[in-house]
């Protein structure tokens, strides 16, 4: 059972959008919850998901009546660039344009399924909908992400995560250049109030902090820096939103105002460079680095 109170970006939508958006879950399945009986609004069966739902509202959503979600296969046609592993765990470095896990939209071809023919035991590591995921990237950002293969490692990392002690360093080429070389970006970050398919700066979100240091600046075609960020926290799309929250936002993400004609870019520049961690089981002291994805190497050279 899923309990939300509907926040500010959710006032006034209609019930099965926020239904789809919460379970993450289709429009369609949303609406056949609704229809079965699987929703409550203030207590009150809903009985159609046209309904327009007003912030402060409570909803109940019965997940147990919705279609079983298939798991995950093995797909050997998805190629990952394996970077290291061992019986715990596996370093791969990321594609654009590959996303994590299966969800609304994705069914298959996913870096799961690609990691379950390889390494066929990740099935067993943490949510069976997405086995061995403990943190992801966006479908457009490349780099480093690690995965568990084994339920204690699983365990060990989301700790170790939640504890800040995942050290996760990206590097972005972001519009404009920052008034000041270095500096921490503290602010909460939430499902934005005009979109809620989109996230923002708001009150009401949740913590989120981004360090931030500018590696280099350039003019041509217009000004545009290249920034190094490490994350303290992990919100969804935290580096994208923070910088387009001080007016640099990442060259070529559409979805928070970085792509311009200028400087035309295919997915959001951003690429997760170095991560180090404590290895979840033995202790030992992991660090690695990922090369800058040609893409952007070929974007930065236009760059001066």
């Amino acid at each position: 059972m899923l309990n939300e109170i509907i926040p500010a970006a959710l006032n006034d939508q209609r019930l099965d959008r926020i239904v789809a958006l919460v379970a993450d879950v289709s429009r369609a399945s949303a609406a056949s919850l609704i229809q079965a009986g699987g929703v409550v609004v203030d207590g009150v069966c809903a009985e159609t998901g046209k309904t327009k739902i007003a912030e402060g509202q409570s909803i109940s959503i019965d997940t147990a009546l919705l279609p079983k979600k298939e798991l995950p296969t093995a797909d050997a046609t998805v190629i990952l660039d394996v970077v290291y592993d061992d019986t715990d765990i596996v370093v791969i470095n990321k594609n654009a344009g590959l996303v994590v896990h299966p969800g609304a939209g994705n069914p298959t071809g996913t870096m799961v399924n690609g990691a379950l023919a390889m390494f066929p035991e990740m099935a067993s590591a943490g949510d069976p909908l997405r086995p061995g995921v403990v943190h992801r990237l966006d479908a457009g950002t490349t780099g480093l992400m690690v995965m568990a293969k084994t339920q204690a490692a699983y365990e060990a990392l989301v700790d170790a995560l939640s504890k800040r002690e995942v050290k996760r360093t990206y590097l972005a080429l972001v519009w404009g250049h920052p008034t000041v070389l270095s500096g921490t970006i503290d602010a909460p970050i939430g499902r934005d109030q005009k979109d809620p398919t989109r996230m923002g700066v708001v009150v009401d979100g949740k913590a989120a902090r981004t360090r931030f240091e500018v590696k280099s600046k350039f003019d041509l075609p217009l000004p545009s820096s290249l920034v190094e960020c490490n994350l303290e926290t992990g919100r969804t799309h935290q580096i994208r939103v923070h910088l387009e929250s001080i007016g640099h936002p990442v060259v070529g993400d559409s979805t928070y105002g970085g792509a311009r004609s200028s400087l035309s870019a295919p997915r959001p520049m951003l690429h997760a460079a170095q991560l180090a961690f404590l290895h979840p089981i033995s202790g030992q002291s992991m660090s690695f680095e990922a090369e800058m994805p040609d893409d952007m190497k070929a974007l930065l050279a236009r760059c001066s």
